[in-house]
């Protein structure tokens, strides 16, 4: 039956952790079934896709109402019982992921036919790749999720100590390439909105492979990833760095977004982005930094006067003004103009290409006083290295906006 499920997973039958009892399953478990039947045997899938249950990775959904009499069965022996208790079976989250690769299909068959008798030679003869093996990838995810807890959960942790570790696991892979694999992996999850490690920085010329090995890992750990990524209000401290370090003045550069297969992933339960922008402390926080940031580069251009001036805007008005202070801008010759410059904040404690969200309001102020806005993204601001970079004007000319909730209202 899983060999089925191999088969029907890569034609594109099957595309979404949801295997229903259907002529294609039984289509492909007959073929799968002639290849081992012995003698005076005859196929009946009925059987397996009731009884894989006892195995931890194969589960049912039922339907409503169902539980009870499901419960009491002992077996089935009949469609009509699939039709009456079943509504489809479904794997294991990192499963299902992982059978989304070639290579993994091809070592759990190989695995299947061969009664696990598999040598690491052979397992490695089977995944058919140039470059870094599935193997190899898998070892990089675990180790790049470990460094990463320990610095949501602001743990130290040596960068350096990790790689060798890791290096023992792969195939005389150099110190470069093995940093190379990290930032892959966080071009990886700046793409799909989670939080990634910012001293690698992302490159976006990765792997295939690369991604199904991460889209398994946070399929198989989304409870220990909703807990590291939970943002909570840790009582943020005052910036005492160097206000002459702060801004960045260059901006990410654009995020490449792959052609993905037509399936549904299953890895996308744990909304950093979203959550900090639901984090009142953290938002005002990053807010109060960028406030103090503008007083400095004022007074510094001279201008005392008007780093007086500079107001907080949505703490004293209210949220919904579309920016969230008011300054004044200082050129690149240092001098301070008198006019009314408006700021809109986007915090992250995670690195420069953290994704953000923005509101329809924003989108439209940006539009409406082009000439004087800007948004203000703050980095790192877990960090005592906490960083800004200025996106200039109209945001849309800067960033590629995607709709992700609407408001709906009774026609």
């Amino acid at each position: 039956m899983l060999l089925a499920v191999t088969d029907l997973i890569e034609d594109g039958s099957v595309t979404e952790n949801a295997i229903e009892y259907c002529e294609s399953l039984t289509r492909a478990f007959v073929a799968r079934f002639s290849e081992f039947r012995a003698e005076g045997e005859s196929p009946n899938p009925i059987y397996p896709y009731f009884h894989l249950c006892s195995d931890r990775f194969w589960h049912h959904r039922l339907k409503p109402g169902q539980r009870e009499s499901y419960n009491r069965l002992q077996t089935l022996t009949s469609l009509s019982q699939v039709e009456q208790h079943i509504a489809y079976a479904y794997l294991d989250d990192e499963l299902f992921e992982l059978l989304g690769n070639h290579s993994v299909r091809e070592l759990l068959r190989a695995a299947l036919l061969e009664n696990t008798r598999v040598t690491s030679q052979d397992r490695r003869a089977r995944l058919q790749v140039d470059g870094w093996d599935w193997l190899e990838c898998e070892a990089c995810v675990q180790d790049y999720f470990q460094m990463l807890g320990m610095e949501l959960r602001r743990e130290p942790y040596s960068k350096t100590a990790h790689r060798r570790t890791l290096m023992t696991k792969l195939r005389n892979r150099s110190d470069g390439s093995v940093e190379f694999k990290h930032q892959n992996i966080s071009a990886i999850l700046v793409q799909l909105g989670f939080p990634y490690i910012s001293g690698y920085k992302p490159r976006f010329n990765y792997q295939a492979q690369l991604r199904g090995a991460v889209l398994a890992y946070i399929a198989g750990h989304s409870g220990d990833l909703e807990q590291v990524s939970a943002v909570r209000d840790l009582g943020h401290t005052p910036y005492i760095g160097r206000w002459d370090k702060v801004l960045d003045r260059d901006l990410p550069e654009p995020i490449p977004m792959p052609q993905l297969p037509d399936r549904k992933y299953l890895a996308h339960r744990v909304n950093y982005s979203q959550r900090e922008a639901e984090n009142r402390s953290l938002g005002e926080s990053g807010e109060q930094f960028v406030l103090e940031f503008e007083r400095f580069h004022l007074r510094q251009a001279g201008r005392s006067d008007l780093a007086d001036e500079v107001e907080w805007s949505s703490k004293k008005h209210g949220d919904g003004l579309g920016y969230d202070l008011r300054s004044f801008p200082v050129g690149d010759d240092g001098v301070a103009r008198e006019e009314e410059m408006f700021i809109e904040v986007k915090t992250t404690n995670s690195g420069k290409y953290q994704p953000f969200y923005i509101s329809h309001n924003e989108v439209e102020f940006s539009r409406e006083f082009t000439q004087q806005y800007n948004l203000y993204r703050v980095y790192d601001f877990s960090k005592s290295g906490r960083r800004l970079y200025r996106i200039p004007g109209q945001v849309e000319n800067h960033v590629r906006l995607n709709p992700v909730i609407y408001r709906a209202g009774f026609r």
